[in-house]
């Protein structure tokens, strides 16, 4: 029995310092060597498309003649668009609102009885940017007094998501290659990569008034829009 519990113990004795072993070994596997880089890549876009928040604004001591006057003036700028061609899903009205404001007597500060303001804003998208600024005009020469927040967009950007990615790939590797070379080292297989982009800048324009028909258009400009891409790429080096 003795003889039994002795051969038991010498096994476990043995399993133990294999484990052992083997602990000691795979932490005394060197962590492999890498080089983190980040590449950037932007390309610039002709806009082809743009978006604008117009809208009336009125005044009244009567609300019901606030609201009449704003109904009429809004509705022209809707038929001055159309008649422009935008297409009647192109234009969403994003706000109507109606809120009374206290007046008081400049001189004596009594109160001057309440004037109720009416607004209606609608958000426009122009499709042919070449007639932008004759849409503007038209809006204005209908009635539209508060004119904000014109945004410039691509409406397929993936060709140039495409180019960009491919650029950012390209800078990533080369200023890999020269850090590397740099430092006497060599690259290894990519261990980790990822991915992000930044949206375009958009042009904002705001205007506000009205102003009568005639003159020259109002001048816009749609410039150019950066896409920029980023790509970090983690190498094994050795």
């Amino acid at each position: 029995m003795r003889s039994k519990w002795f051969v038991l113990a010498s096994v476990l004795i043995l399993a133990l310092a294999l484990a052992g072993c083997g602990s000691r070994s795979s932490s005394d596997q060197a962590a492999p060597r890498t080089l983190s880089v980040t590449g950037v890549g932007t390309v610039y876009m002709t806009p082809d498309i743009a978006y604008v928040y117009m809208g009336v604004h009125t005044e009244n001591a009567d609300i019901s003649a606030a609201v009449d006057e704003n109904n009429r003036q809004t509705q022209a700028v809707v038929d001055a668009l159309t008649g422009m061609g935008i297409a009647a899903s192109d234009i969403q009205t994003s706000n109507f609102s109606v809120w009374g404001s206290q007046q008081y007597d400049p001189v004596t500060g009594a109160s001057a009885g309440i004037v109720y303001m009416v607004d209606n804003t609608v958000y426009v998208t122009v499709r042919d940017l070449d007639r932008l600024p004759q849409v503007l005009d038209a809006a204005i020469s209908a009635g539209a007094n508060n004119i904000n927040s014109l945004q410039f967009d691509v409406a397929d950007k993936s060709a140039a998501m495409q180019e960009a990615r491919q650029l950012a790939m390209e800078n990533a590797a080369s200023l890999a290659a020269e850090l590397a070379g740099n430092a006497g080292l060599e690259l290894g297989e990519i261990q980790n990569l990822s991915y992000s982009d930044s949206p375009p800048v958009y042009y904002g324009y705001g205007m506000g008034g009205g102003g009568g028909e005639g003159g020259a258009p109002t001048p816009i400009n749609p410039g150019k829009l950066p896409l920029t891409v980023y790509l970090s790429i983690t190498y094994e080096i050795r």
